[in-house]
């Protein structure tokens, strides 16, 4: 009797717990390996360098956390935080704009937007995700290359060095 009771509360608390109209299942996701990490971060290092820059590179998964970082020699303190944050941007806003630098465009001209008041968003460009066919993985960020464009270049170029593994 005792076990009937249990079974009965627990099917009512999972039963109320689960939303109306929830597709039962799991959910499936890709997440950014290490290795492909720091193979990205090393490239937009590589890329800057070549193109006369020392830059700081911020790799963040999808749940926006630090997954490889590397700075360069000569960089300015600021762009410790400043490569991250572009890389957040990039990653929180790519539903709507393709990069950090299409957000600071397009909120400069147009929007009004008052999304640089959320945490850790700057409307600066450097900050490019990183997908997986239609799936946000991750997101690269570079600061130091004096423009938010030549930034872009170098992220753009950590990204291509594993383009074969997003297809």
């Amino acid at each position: 009797m005792r076990s009937i009771s249990f079974a009965a509360v627990f099917c009512a608390v999972v039963c109320a717990v689960q939303p109306t109209g929830a597709a039962p299942g799991l959910v499936t996701h890709h997440e950014l390996s290490i290795e492909m990490a720091e193979t990205i971060a090393r490239g937009a290092i590589d890329a800057c360098r070549a193109l006369g820059f020392h830059t700081t590179i911020s790799v963040i998964d999808s749940g926006g956390q630090l997954k490889a970082f590397l700075r360069d020699e000569g960089t300015g303190l600021h762009t410790i935080d400043l490569s991250k944050a572009k890389a957040y941007t990039a990653l929180t806003l790519a539903s709507r704009f393709k990069t950090s630098q299409d957000f600071a465009t397009q909120r400069n001209s147009t929007l009004g937007s008052p999304m640089t008041n959320i945490k850790g968003v700057v409307g600066v460009g450097g900050g490019v995700p990183i997908r997986y066919h239609d799936e946000v993985i991750g997101a690269v960020g570079s600061s130091g290359a004096v423009g938010g464009d030549k930034d872009e270049v170098c992220a753009n170029a950590g990204i291509a060095k594993v383009a074969d593994q997003l297809k």
